[in-house]
């Protein structure tokens, strides 16, 4: 027999505290840290309250400008390029959960959506949109300002949510970094008055990991190195990766390659001679006579099991080559428009507002006579 799991309080004892740290923090002011909710969530509270924010304040989820919309998507390819098989089979796993994936820029703007999001609920398809201004400015503590605050993984429930307007809501985010060691968005898996799924923290993190190796490998790049410590076994998402141009220096890596070769994020032009104390050349013949891995020492004094793996054809190393991520404006204002008709369930009028611009130009970007 499996005894129960101890480690979460009851719900109703769970949102007892949650309304205990909302007085002492939001009602009361009390200076004094509240034993009753996680750190970030108190510290993203009282950057909200610095803001001059109130909790009982209304709560309108506004969309960015037009140009800034086309800007963030246009600078957003990559990441939803590489997020977007990674978000289609997050659908398995919360097959009957009732939440929903909203993938953001690094401010916070709605870059994608994917899941069973209920657009006949308001509260869902407020947030639920393209082009959505969901940073802690704007809309107080969620997992989306409160991740993208503190670059780390992070679980709230309903009332740990700044304004009570956005109380119906549970959510988990997590931190997407770039191979260049910065956080180029985040990953946000939300219910609308849903069970509390604490598990999902663990969901979102695998999940942004995924999104972060995808960027990695599409790094132009002429040698993939995959790392682990001596003992693991090397082929998935905990690897480390780094990327080699054509003249040992490192183009791009994950963080766990970070981590293991201490790379900091101003790792530019660092030869790879200078992190593996072996010549730069033994790693580019390992990959053309595609040995195994094998332990190469760090000039650390550290040991790390390393797989070279051969470039391609195309100098690039297999699945890891690169495709196009420039898309012509044009493209990408016609498909925002038509994501906000279908949005308005093909109420032209109604997107024309969402967007801010007039019907007649709603038609005319969508050659509609």
């Amino acid at each position: 027999m499996i005894p129960a799991a101890t480690h979460s309080p009851p719900t109703d004892q769970r949102l007892a505290l949650i309304e205990r740290a909302r007085h002492a923090v939001l009602d009361a002011r009390e200076a004094r840290p509240s034993p009753w909710v996680s750190p970030s969530i108190e510290r993203s509270w009282r950057r909200c309250l610095a803001l001059g924010h109130e909790p009982r304040q209304r709560v309108s989820f506004e969309p960015v400008s037009v140009g800034s919309m086309r800007h963030a998507l246009e600078a957003s390819q990559p990441l939803i390029q590489a997020a977007a098989p990674v978000i289609r089979s997050l659908s398995r796993a919360m097959v009957n959960s009732r939440y929903f994936a909203i993938l953001t820029d690094a401010r916070g703007t709605v870059i994608d959506v994917d899941g069973p999001v209920d657009r006949n609920d308001p509260r869902a398809s407020a947030i639920a949109r393209v082009g959505v201004d969901l940073s802690e400015s704007a809309v107080g503590t969620t997992a989306i300002g409160t991740t993208l605050a503190d670059h780390a993984p992070v679980w709230l429930h309903r009332g740990e949510h700044f304004f009570n307007d956005t109380g119906v809501f549970s959510c988990a985010g997590a931190p997407i970094w770039g191979p260049d060691g910065q956080c180029v968005g985040m990953l946000d898996l939300t219910g609308v008055d849903v069970a509390e799924q604490p598990a999902l923290k663990h969901l979102v993190s695998q999940s942004a990991r995924s999104i972060e190796n995808a960027l990695t490998t599409a790094r132009p790049h002429r040698l993939l190195l995959r790392l682990n410590w001596p003992g693991r076994v090397l082929g998935d998402d905990n690897d480390g990766l780094v990327c080699v141009d054509g003249d040992g220096c490192i183009s791009g890596a994950n963080r766990a390659a970070a981590d293991m070769l201490g790379l900091s994020p101003q790792r530019q032009s660092l030869h790879i001679s200078e992190v593996f104390a072996v010549p730069s050349d033994s790693l580019f013949d390992a990959a053309r006579s595609h040995r195994p891995a094998a332990e190469v020492p760090l000039w650390s004094g550290l040991r790390l099991l390393v797989l070279a793996l051969n470039p391609g054809p195309a100098g690039l190393t297999g699945a890891a080559r690169p495709v196009s991520h420039s898309v012509p404006l044009r493209d990408v204002e016609t498909a925002l428009i038509r994501r906000a008709v279908d949005e308005a369930r093909g109420n032209v009028m109604e997107a024309a507002r969402a967007l801010g611009i007039s019907r007649a130009t709603v038609y005319r970007k969508l050659n509609k006579r």
